[in-house]
Formats: C-alpha cells, sequence, structure tokens
C-alpha cells in the first residue's frame, strides 16, 4: 500500500488493482518517472535513523559475496571478434524476473546475446531466453543446411543448432513436448516456404521473433479453446521484451522489443570513451513508437491508446513478447482469459486488437577496432545510472583489471622499450584497480553504491538488505552482460 501511495502521488490516481492484474502494478514502475522516484523516496529512506537501525548492515564480505553470486564469464578461443563476455544479474523482484542467455550458432557462424526482462512474472522471460535462440538459429540456415536438418529432425538425430555457455535448465516434459511440437511445424513451414538462397539477417531475426511469439499464443489455446494448459496460458498471459546482439565478425546486429538497451563502449583517438548507444526504447516517449500505433488505430481511439503515458492506462513498453491480452481478440479474453484470471483481463478501451507488437527494431552497425565493448542491460541499470557512466566504469575496469593479475609477457624476446610501456600502463591501471574482476559486477556495485567519491558502503548495504516487499521500491531486477571486442581482430577485417 506505502508502494502505491507513493507512485500515485507521482503519476496521478491509478485504477484499481486486482490479484490477477499484477501487469497493471508493474507497468507503473517501468515509468520514466520511477528513477527519480526511487532515488528521492531512497534518499529520503537513507537519512532515516531508525531505518538505518532497522536493517542488519552487511560485511564488506557480505556485500561481495551477494554481488557476485550470479556473476559468469566465459572467455573465447583466438580468431572470434568477441574476446569475452562477463555478465551478472541482483534480484529484486522475488523470483528475478530477468533472465540472460548466451550461445553460438553451430550450423552458421556468428554468437548470440541477450537480455530478457519479464513482466507480470518471470515465465514468459525464461520461455523466450531457452527458445528464441533455436528458432533465430534455424531462420540463419541456407536452403541445403534447412533441407538437412529437416532430414535430422525427422530421424529424431536433429543437428545441433546453438551450443549454449551458460544454461543447464530444462523445460518439464509436458510442457517440452509441446514447444518441441511448435518448433518442427517451424521447421517444415521454413521448408515448403521456398527458403531464400541469401539469408537476410535482418529478416531471420524478425521472423524468429514474430513466430516464437505466434506459437505462444497457439500454445496457450489449443484445440478451438479446449483442454487449456495453465501452463502455457500462463506464460502467454505474463509478458517479456528483449534486446539480443548477433555478433558475426565485424556485422553486429540488434533486435530488441522494450525498454533492456544496448551501448557500445567507444574509445575515441583522444584515448576518451564515448557511449554510443544503439538502442531507443520503445515507449510513450519515443515519438516515432507513439506515431507508430497512432497510425495502426482507428483517429476516435487517439485519446485511449496511450493514457498515463502507458499502453491502455497499463503496460509501459509498446513491444513485447506475450502479453496477450493485448493482442488476442475480445472474444477470446471473455471466452477463455476471464475465467481463469478475472474480469480485469480485459483492458480499458479495447476496441481494435491487437495494440502491441513482438516485431522487433532492428539496428546494425559495423564493428571497428575503436568499438571496444557492447554493454546490454535491463532497465534496472539504465534507470540508475546513464549510457555515458556505464561506458566509463566499464573502460575504467578494463584499464584498472590487468592490475588484478601477475605480469606476463605476452610474447618472447620483447625489447626493453615495449616491456617498459607495459609497466607503466599498469603503474597508471593501480590508480583504477577494482575491488571486482567481472565487469557486470562492478557496474551493478557502482549502480547501487556509487557516489562522486567512490563507494558508499552504508548505501549499498542498505539497497541489498531490504525487505523483498520494499525492495521494487528503490530499484528493478538487474541484469548486465558486457561483451568484449577483439581489436587486432577488427582491425584485420576487409573492409
Amino acid at each position: 500500500m506505502l508502494m502505491r501511495c507513493r507512485l500515485q502521488n507521482v503519476c496521478g490516481n491509478l485504477p484499481s488493482i486486482s490479484k490477477h492484474d499484477s501487469n497493471i502494478l508493474n507497468c507503473f514502475n517501468k515509468d520514466t518517472c520511477k528513477r527519480n522516484l526511487r532515488l528521492s523516496n531512497f534518499g529520503n529512506f537513507y537519512l532515516t535513523r531508525e531505518n538505518r537501525h532497522g536493517l542488519a548492515k552487511l560485511t564488506p564480505q557480505e556485500v561481495d559475496t551477494i554481488l557476485s553470486s550470479n556473476e559468469y564469464s566465459y572467455e573465447f578461443s583466438p580468431g572470434s571478434c568477441v574476446k569475452s563476455y562477463d555478465s551478472n544479474q541482483l534480484a529484486s523482484n522475488h523470483p528475478i524476473e530477468d533472465t540472460r542467455s548466451e550461445a553460438s550458432c553451430v550450423q552458421t557462424s556468428g554468437i548470440l546475446m541477450g537480455i530478457f526482462d519479464g513482466h507480470g512474472g518471470s515465465s514468459c522471460a525464461q520461455v523466450i531466453s531457452k527458445r528464441l535462440y533455436q528458432y533465430i538459429a534455424l531462420c540463419l540456415l541456407s536452403p541445403k543446411q534447412l533441407q538437412s536438418y529437416l532430414t535430422s529432425h525427422e530421424m529424431k538425430q536433429p543437428l545441433e543448432l546453438i551450443q549454449s555457455y551458460n544454461d543447464k535448465v530444462q523445460f518439464v516434459e509436458d510442457v517440452r513436448d509441446i514447444y518441441s511440437n511448435s518448433f518442427h511445424n517451424f521447421i517444415l513451414d521454413l521448408s515448403k516456404g521456398g527458403h531464400r538462397d541469401i539469408v537476410d539477417i535482418r529478416s531471420a531475426l524478425e521472423m524468429s521473433f514474430l513466430r516464437l511469439d505466434s506459437d505462444l499464443s497457439k500454445e496457450a489455446l489449443p484445440n478451438n479453446y479446449f483442454g487449456i494448459n495453465m501452463k502455457t496460458l500462463s506464460v502467454a498471459m505474463s509478458g517479456a521484451v528483449s534486446c539480443v546482439a548477433h555478433i558475426d565478425g565485424p556485422n553486429l546486429h540488434i533486435a530488441h522489443l522494450g525498454d533492456c538497451n544496448a551501448v557500445l563502449g567507444v574509445l575515441s583517438e583522444s584515448n576518451s570513451w564515448i557511449a554510443n548507444k544503439l538502442t531507443r526504447e520503445h515507449n510513450s516517449f519515443n515519438p516515432d513508437e507513439v506515431n507508430r500505433i497512432m497510425n495502426d488505430h482507428p483517429r476516435n481511439e487517439s485519446s485511449t491508446i496511450i493514457k498515463m503515458e502507458r499502453l491502455l492506462g497499463q503496460l509501459a513498453p509498446l513491444r513485447a513478447f506475450g502479453d496477450f491480452r493485448y493482442k488476442w481478440s475480445k472474444q477470446i479474453l471473455r471466452d477463455v482469459v476471464i475465467k481463469h484470471f478475472g474480469e480485469n483481463s480485459i483492458p480499458p478501451n479495447y476496441y481494435t486488437p491487437p495494440y502491441l507488437t513482438a516485431k522487433p527494431e532492428i539496428i546494425y552497425h559495423r564493428l571497428t577496432p575503436c568499438d571496444k565493448f557492447l554493454v546490454i542491460a535491463s532497465d534496472g541499470l539504465w534507470d540508475l545510472i546513464s549510457p555515458a557512466q556505464v561506458i566509463r566504469y566499464v573502460g575504467e575496469h578494463m584499464s584498472g583489471k590487468v592490475t588484478l593479475s601477475p605480469l606476463k609477457l605476452p610474447r618472447k624476446n620483447m625489447k626493453l622499450i615495449d616491456i617498459n610501456e607495459m609497466l607503466l600502463q599498469r603503474k597508471e591501471g593501480l590508480k583504477m584497480k577494482p575491488k571486482d574482476r567481472n565487469a557486470a559486477t562492478h557496474l551493478i556495485r557502482n549502480a547501487l553504491g556509487g557516489t562522486e567519491y567512490g563507494i558508499d558502503h552504508g548505501k549499498l548495504s542498505q539497497l541489498l538488505t531490504l525487505p523483498s516487499d520494499a525492495s521494487r521500491l528503490f530499484r528493478d531486477d538487474i541484469t548486465v552482460t558486457v561483451i568484449y571486442f577483439d581489436s587486432e581482430y577488427l582491425r584485420h577485417c576487409p573492409s
């Protein structure tokens, strides 16, 4: 109730929220007002003596344990555009609604890295993160490869499409069979659809996003609305935004929906860091998005499609997987959804669905030797620190990280002048020696506890010990992946 009252002071009167209507509450937390709201609320909370004594203060070692518990790092073999990546997650919701996934394409070249931010629960984000890359990898196959894959699939010995780096969780048996059947139908549809000889990555990304979203809908409403599977229906009623990078040599494609963001860290000729923000949030503060939605619906709905800076007054992102209460016909919502999720399942002013799309925005960037790393993160990070700060923190971490390991000469018979240069760089790096080896952990630490004078342990401790019912008022789930590029590889790529 405290959370609702504080939000009401900033955002105006809120619609009534039923126990089934979890999307509504979530959307108010995904407003752009939330950053100032959380910071001001935390400022008041942090300065209150009673609150300071009411929460147990963590030791530095306990803080380190919490921050590093979900971190992961991976180094690639030489000869790849990507040298390594660091990732981490910090929950605010219980369970966490964010997830992340990384994999390489086996039958084609390319690496996939993505962040998935769920709302209305964690189920949609979890399912998307485990299925989407299979769809993308399938769409990237040439006609010959697709035919070979179809043959192997029918022989019950399917070729491997992707190799995941850090994902060992499997679906339970009943939904696994449903998902496998949907994927097999997609293979058949592609093989019959005159797959083009030259694979267009943009089209492949768009097709995979839209087909997976369509399959989520079909799986939730099988057999003409009979035999409802509550697991697949729950996935369809929750939602997820996402940001996925496909990296193939110097070619970087970003496919994104919603308010996760991708930012490039660029080192200028003057050795200063530049934040190149590749994505734009799909929300009501993006005029192109607003115009797109308005043009898709009759003019007499112009005053109701976006109200209180949300889709139909409820949902903050204007593109998302799932969330079929904004996509299905009113008849389906009446016949199927209401009996399981209540009368509030139909949004107000619901006249000409669909209002929401899973069509991703595709951004292309050709990497250069000046592009040192890419940061993909959920809005939980961007709520707290700006893209420029993120890039500066990672850049400083790169410089200081070398001091965490003993000095090793990269090659034999080095000249004294080169060794001296390495020592000078190491001396400079000592000034920025980080506490964390993992850059994603470094970002989360600075986002929560950073000040102009360094890390404030008291602030960091309090944000990590907030009770679960209050945590979401001050911070969201945070998921970060930092991808490092090989400058030498990019320097020798043909233009």
